[in-house]
Formats: C-alpha cells, structure tokens, sequence
C-alpha cells in the first residue's frame, strides 16, 4: 500500500574542528574555489548563498528532506551552517535496487555536516501515476513542516508542468504548500558546486533520467529547448511569472474568500477570476486535490444555467439544484 511507514533510525554526529560544517562555517565570509585549491572557475561565496536563502532565526530546529542528491545536501550544510539544529530526514521508497545504498549515503551526508538522521521507509505499488504517489508517499512520511531543497530552477519546471496541466493562475504561481523552501534564492548549479566544494558524495536518482515522467521531460527537454528559442535563461522569466501570479492570486483570494462558492447567483455576479478562485478552493478542499482549469470553467458553466452538472478531476461531479451547488460521487455506469 502507497504510504507505508515501515521503519526509522535516528542518530546524531557531533561537529569536530576541521569538519565539513566547520568548512562551510569559516567560508561564510568571503569566497573559495575548491577543496584542492586549484581555482577552476569562478570563486563560489558561501556567504552569498546564505544571503539569498529564507531559512528561520539561528537557533531553530528543523527538519531537511534529504534525498541524498546535489540540491538536499546542500540545504542540509547551509541550513547546518545558518546555526540551525538541523534533523536530515531520508525517505526510502524501496523503488530502486539502490535504495538501501542512497539511504546510507544520506546517513554519512549528515553525519558530516553535524545533523541527526531520520530514516523512514514506505512502499509505493507499481502502477499508473508512480512519480505522483512517490511524492506523495514520501510527504506523507516526513514532518509537515519540512524544508525541501527545492532551487530556482524546480520551481520553473513547476511553473510550465502546472501550466501544462491547466491548474490555472494558482499553478502558474508554482506553489508548494505545506513545506518550507528556503533555496528558491539560489540555482542547481550552486547546490552542486557547493556539494563539490565541500567534498559531498551525494547520489543520483535513475528516475530523474526516465523521459516518461512529465517531470523529467520538461527539466531535461524543455527547458533547454525554450532557452534556445529564447536565446536566454528561462529560469529567471519564469520565477519572475510566478511571483506576479502569487501577488495577483493574493488580491483574487481576498475577493473570492467573501463568495459563498456553492451560490450560483453569487458566483455569476462575480468577475469570473474570482468566482474560479472560489470553486477552487471549495473543490480542493472537498475532494483533496486542486481542479484543472477545464474543470472550473465547467462548474461556471452549471452556475450560469447552461448545464445541472459537469464532471471534475478525481472521480467527482459538481451538480446544480435550485440555484444552489454542491459536490458528489459521480455515479458509476449501469451498463459498465
């Protein structure tokens, strides 16, 4: 069964002088090129790194995913290096025959940079939609206020996959409620150098080279298609999309927050930006995931009389009785 907690360990290392935290620690004020001293490219400023990330006060405990990879390992050491008491959370979804081994490989990342470690395993089924109940198993089994090593560049893929699936306005502003993402500041590359920086060996998952996951095309085809029919990064045009779309979302929600979304006079009457808003919120907090933009319009649609009901994403229906809407099952096929 997806989801499936089976196990944990836990263990802390403490930091001695000349440690890998120590390292990140005493390059917080100025720039270094390696770990060998051989300048290679351009001097990577840790103190700068920090700058741009969004992480609590000094002092605070915190939970990192830790994954084992470039982006995760670095949040670890500059979450470890912002003078935070960091726990490495590590979900094994047994998905791959090197799943022990990435576990162990997160465990020694921790381990270095001075953090305790939390292992915890669950099972995900074989079947349709597996990136999506992965992710889902593996949020469901780490802390709910968890940071996540999400960078820049995650969050532009989220954007144009959003995009993609008609999630509208709120899936352009490529949220991710629930977990904190203090790298949004910073890109892969620096979550790599950094890695390399501090001699991290950090692992790489297989699936994140599997084209038939929507999630891997658009990372590895995309986005550097668009950059070269661009002539320039999309990375920064598109976080720059979605923080406009956050900040329009943010007038809409405050409008649609005073509509009753089951009224059809109500939802009618409204600019249609803020009637969607409205049906999307009740939707998703009806039946446990945001509708597509498709699904919206059709709702609006039975709202202004030009149908009694309409199917939504995940198995439900929206129906219409005596200008009021309400939400149910969708009936199974008599002659299936």
């Amino acid at each position: 069964m997806s989801g499936t907690v089976a196990g944990s360990v836990t263990g802390r290392s403490g930091v001695e002088p000349g440690s890998v935290l120590g390292a990140v620690s005493g390059t917080v004020a100025g720039s270094v090129t390696g770990r060998s001293g051989v300048d290679s490219g351009p001097a990577l400023d840790v103190g700068a790194l920090l700058a741009r990330c969004d992480f609590p006060a000094a002092g605070t405990a915190v939970a990192c995913g830790l994954s084992g990879g470039p982006d995760s390992a670095a949040l670890v050491a500059l979450a470890a290096a912002a003078g935070l008491e960091v726990t490495a959370w590590h979900v094994d979804h047994g998905l791959r025959p090197t799943s022990g081994s990435d576990a162990e490989a997160a465990r020694v990342v921790a381990s270095r940079l001075g953090a305790a470690f939390e292992l915890r395993r669950v099972r995900v089924d074989p079947g349709p939609n597996l990136e999506a109940r992965a992710r889902a198993a593996r949020y469901g089994a780490l802390p709910g206020d968890v940071l996540v090593g999400h960078t820049a560049d995650d969050r532009a893929e989220t954007v144009l996959f959003n995009i993609g699936r008609g999630a509208g306005l709120a899936g352009a502003s490529a949220p991710h409620a629930g977990v904190g993402r203090p790298l949004l500041g910073l890109r892969r590359s620096e979550t790599r150098a950094l890695c390399e920086l501090l001699g991290l060996a950090t692992v790489h998952d297989s699936m994140n080279d599997d084209p038939s996951f929507a999630r891997v095309a658009i990372r590895n085809e995309v986005m550097p298609a668009l950059a070269n029919a661009l002539g320039r990064d999309p990375v920064p045009l598109l976080n720059r999309h979605a923080d406009l779309a956050s900040q329009a979302l943010e007038v809409i929600a405050g409008l649609a927050a005073e509509i009753d979304p089951t009224s059809a006079a109500a939802l009618a009457a409204a600019p249609r930006a803020v009637a969607a808003e409205a049906l999307r919120r009740w939707i998703a907090a009806a039946v446990g995931s945001a509708p597509t933009a498709a699904s919206i319009g059709r709702v609006l649609d039975v709202a202004a009389g030009l149908g009694i009901a309409t199917e939504i994403t995940g198995g439900h229906r929206v129906a219409r009785t005596a200008g009021r809407l309400r939400i149910e099952p969708c009936r199974p096929d008599p002659s299936g």
